[in-house]
């Protein structure tokens, strides 16, 4: 009944020296009640057909080390317990708990609960996965929830969702900026200002931001709703970060990389309920979950472990324009790598081996090309004018002056080079992988903080898969970044400028729920109302899906 021996004589113990020993709270992220012990909430994640992680944390103020009980049952009411073991919380791991509970049913739904200090935390709702023949699998997929932007609205409606296997967060769960830094122009007016307030460094200041979010009510709601399967981005390390180095990171003034991206890492599997592969080595997080017969799910990390240094328009710039032949020269160089070699082979065996239906990447960061006009790239000319521009030439070309001819004769480049855009060779080998082994390839995404819907084809124009990335949770889209225009004139025009894009919605915040079926993959985008008020209403956007089997794998209405 217990993945480790239960003594109860040390659990009475421990709960006796932790109710007597307090001790002075540790940077906490926002006011809590020290006679909280699970003022965090508590979550699941990285579910298999027989095991989940649980987790929490436990109020420092009860003790350096706190023994902690915890319970899984069949019922929300805990008749009919079926494990039960004994944990430990200490100022090792920051006070959380992690338990890989093991020997469980499959395709079940589970309840969890823990117990420290006299105390009951709150009851987690998770599920194993399924095995064999599964009619249907449904994911919630997430990305980039910035504390000061805003509340976290998407995650309070998708806790609502019945019938949702797992949740899907594909990296942003937090942001390392400063007080005041990106997205913060509310963050006092909505109390969401963060902690600390200096940008994250070291250990103590990632695990207090993680605190902070951690409080937050609809984040708890989530956690507490379904499993979550997660992979991390840039802002759980550094903005735009790199295997070794990142664009918000200066080694002259804020030390080495690498021991920011280790601290990074230590909290993150601390707070969140990860099961890394390779125990010792917390780099290493590309994982397979399989959904029986019908869905594998492979989680990449397109950021850390293999990623070699994005490249810079600024290095191509000259007096005359782009030096496209230089740039072009550089993006084809086979040895820049994204995923690096060994996680590329990694993948390559997964997807051999795999027997679901769908073959289902999570990931961080756009697959789809997105080449669109230099001029638009390079903020040389507003999306409006560049449209008048081409009208002009359509209707009246004789009337376009020598300027405008030049901005129009100029090429189109990847909008984002720290997308999969800036590393067109690492792209290809993942397509060809997928081709190869004739799977239904479907990629998701997040990164960008805009919805999203491509076609995936490969450099010969060959129809691979498709892709469907997610808008963010809180943090601001391209209406932020061209305020004078209309996003949805913005998002029009991507459509009919960029041919693998399908759908494009550039202007609000939300989240996407992935349906896989015998017979199709459907994507849903489900969009708030506003993320600066708790109240707010929820619409769906758009459904589009894909069909199985080669000439089928394309983005369709639904």
């Amino acid at each position: 009944m217990s993945n480790t021996p239960f003594n109860r004589r040390d659990f009475i113990a421990g709960l006796g020296a932790s109710a007597l020993t307090v001790h002075g709270l540790s940077r906490a992220a926002t006011p809590v009640d020290p006679k909280n012990a699970f003022a965090w909430g508590v979550a699941s994640g990285d579910p298999l057909a027989d095991r989940v992680i649980i987790w929490t944390r436990v109020a420092p103020a009860l003790g350096a080390k706190v023994s902690v009980l915890w319970d899984v049952a069949l019922d929300a009411t805990f008749k009919r317990i079926i494990r039960r073991g004994l944990a430990i919380a200490s100022t090792s791991t920051d006070h959380t708990v992690k338990v890989d509970v093991e020997e469980l049913p499959a395709n079940t739904a589970l309840f969890y609960r823990f117990v420290a200090a006299c105390q009951t935390s709150p009851t987690g709702r998770t599920r194993t996965l399924p095995q064999d023949d599964v009619k249907e699998v449904k994911l919630a997929v997430f990305s980039c929830a910035n504390y000061p932007a805003g509340y976290f609205n998407a995650y309070a409606e998708a806790a609502k969702l019945p019938g949702v296997h797992a949740a899907l967060h594909l990296g942003d769960y937090i942001y390392e900026y400063e007080r005041g830094g990106y997205a913060s122009e509310d963050a006092a007016a909505l109390k969401r200002e963060v902690q600390p307030a200096n940008e994250l460094l070291v250990l103590a200041d990632y695990r207090q931001r993680y605190a902070q979010y951690r409080t937050d009510p609809d984040l708890q709601a989530l956690h507490a709703a379904m499993p979550w399967i997660c992979v991390w981005d840039d802002h759980e390390f550094a903005n735009d970060a790199w295997k070794a180095g990142a664009e918000n990171h200066t080694p002259a003034t804020e030390g080495e990389f690498i021991a920011r991206r280790d601290a990074a890492a230590k909290a993150y599997h601390e707070w969140l309920p990860t099961r890394p592969p390779v125990p010792k080595q917390p780099l290493l997080t590309y994982r397979t979950f399989s959904f029986g017969k019908l869905l594998d799910l492979h989680m990449l990390d397109t950021r850390i472990i293999g990623r070699d240094q994005q490249l810079d328009y600024a290095n191509y710039i000259t007096a005359t324009g782009l030096n496209a032949a230089a740039f072009a020269a550089d993006m084809a160089n086979p040895a820049r790598q994204m995923l690096g070699t060994t996680q590329l082979q990694w993948l390559g065996k997964q997807m051999a081996q795999g027997k679901g239906l769908w073959t289902v990447l999570g990931q961080q960061i756009l697959m789809g090309r997105m080449n669109i006009p230099a001029p638009l790239v390079l903020r040389q000319v507003s999306f409006t004018d560049y449209s008048a521009m081409l009208i002009k030439a359509q209707t009246a070309p004789g009337s376009l002056s020598a300027q405008e001819q030049a901005v129009l004769a100029q090429p189109a480049i990847p909008y984002n080079l720290d997308a999969w855009d800036g590393y067109a060779v690492a792209r290809e080998a993942v397509l060809a992988s997928a081709r190869a082994l004739n799977k239904n390839l479907v990629v998701l995404a997040g990164d960008t903080h805009n919805a999203w819907a491509s076609d995936l084809k490969d450099a010969t124009g060959q129809q691979v898969g498709v892709e469907f990335a997610t808008a963010s949770v809180s943090s601001p889209g391209l209406e932020a970044y061209f305020p004078a225009e209309n996003p949805a004139q913005v998002a029009a025009g991507l459509q009919q400028i960029i041919d693998p894009l399908v759908y494009a919605e550039t202007g609000s915040r939300g989240f996407m729920v992935i349906t896989a079926t015998p017979t199709e993959c459907r994507s849903e985008w489900y969009y708030v109302s506003t993320i600066k008020s708790r109240a707010y209403t929820t619409t769906i956007g758009k459904r589009l899906r894909t069909l199985p089997g080669a000439g089928k794998r394309t983005v369709v209405p639904a």
